[in-house]
């Protein structure tokens, strides 16, 4: 059974017609040609595919393209417009926050997505008091991106990445 879908994918509108089983990320990669999102595992453990669902952490591998009609999707690509670096990005490059760099475009989603959850105030299980204002200290950040693996091990550079960007 197919079915059609609109989204706003990094600031344009896009229509395309999918089997109702496609995924998000096969969408994007497949039929629209946005190749930052990664397919990693394909299972929802690695974070690869993370992207940007109305501006919340989602794993593109997991979410049905059908049910998310009518969503604006925000990749690690388009979080840089016209190429200008976005602070993440230059953050991971001043802190060299990636190695083989597969795992990067899900990284700096997932970060851009948290700094925003911190930023609303919402909790983690790292957080000591859920009445106070987030402390992005080191222990909350890797909580908070604990869903992102990075296979090359870069994580003392995302970490420092995402210090910088927070501030």
């Amino acid at each position: 059974m197919e079915a059609s879908v609109s989204w706003t994918v990094d600031g344009e509108r896009r229509s395309l017609v999918v089997d109702t089983r496609t995924t998000v990320l096969d969408a994007l990669r497949e039929r629209l040609g946005a190749t930052s999102p990664k397919k990693g595992c394909d299972h929802g453990q690695c974070g690869a595919c993370t992207v940007l669902l109305d501006g919340r952490r989602v794993l593109a591998c997991l979410a049905l393209a059908v049910a998310c009609a009518g969503a604006e999707i925000t990749t690690a690509a388009g979080l840089s417009p016209g190429g200008v670096p976005h602070p993440l990005a230059r953050a991971f490059v001043d802190h060299d926050g990636l190695q083989c760099g597969y795992c990067t475009p899900g990284q700096i989603c997932s970060a851009a997505g948290m700094l925003a959850e911190a930023a609303d105030g919402a909790p983690s299980h790292a957080t000591a008091d859920l009445a106070a204002p987030v402390v992005l200290d080191d222990a909350e950040i890797r909580e908070r991106m604990s869903g992102n693996l990075c296979r090359c091990g870069a994580y003392p550079g995302i970490l420092a990445a995402i210090r910088q960007a927070a501030r």
